[in-house]
């Protein structure tokens, strides 16, 4: 496996050097941060991140503000008491997507979020209690109990709230590639074991968030 020093100093030669790549990198909320976001917050990125994914993002973007209305807020209680009448409903009104898929999951993301914040408190303390050292497990239960939350659309919502996250985008893998970390993003127990053995590594060694090493991992590329 390449140092991560190494993937540093590739990225830094792309990027007009390590100061200039520094300024490029966004950084995780504070564990205070994350945990006080309100539950609407957390549905409502989640939400947003469903409907852009496959499709153009500044549309939905700028639709956004007419999902926030018609789903008051995405209020946990209201989302998760929509029936399927009711979602169509919603689903018409002027200025949303017509799209039944996707706009399912924002009642079943409603539901699955209302239970992580009855048994945590709130979804800002579940979030903020993650690790780095179980972020593959926590990642992945995330994208299996959540609806259409697998892929990029869990790694990007989460990065969008602050929590620290790596995003499998295509520069990223092929810069994991080339460090001989992983073939394609993970999907076996043994490579999301060993993709975390190797973040575990490089987060020793850095002493970066995995915010920064995934977006140095793709400026390395180019």
């Amino acid at each position: 496996m390449t140092p991560f020093s190494k993937i540093e100093e590739y990225a830094s030669q792309h990027h007009g050097g390590l100061k200039a790549l520094n300024k490029k990198l966004t950084k995780p909320k504070s564990k205070q941060a994350i945990k006080a976001q309100a539950d609407n917050l957390w549905l409502s990125a989640a939400s947003k991140g469903v409907f852009q994914a496959g499709f153009n993002w500044q549309i939905i973007e700028n639709k956004w503000p007419h999902f926030e209305t018609h789903y008051k807020q995405f209020d946990l209680a209201f989302c998760r008491s929509r029936s399927d009448e009711q979602l169509e409903a919603i689903m018409k009104k002027e200025g949303l997507v017509k799209n039944w898929q996707k706009t399912r999951t924002i009642q079943q993301n409603a539901d699955f979020f209302y239970q992580l914040s009855q048994e945590h408190g709130s979804l800002g303390a579940y979030f903020s209690q993650w690790n780095t050292e179980n972020y593959c497990n926590n990642l992945q239960y995330i994208m299996k109990n959540g609806a259409r939350l697998g892929g990029k659309t869990a790694q990007i919502f989460l990065r969008r709230m602050g929590v620290d996250s790596f995003v499998f985008s295509n520069d990223v893998i092929r810069a994991l590639q080339l460090a001989e970390v992983l073939d394609k993003a993970p999907s076996s127990k043994k490579a999301w074991l060993s993709f975390q053995d190797a973040i575990n590594t490089w987060r020793a060694e850095s002493k970066r968030s995995l915010n920064e090493i995934s977006q140095i991992l793709a400026y390395s590329i180019g």
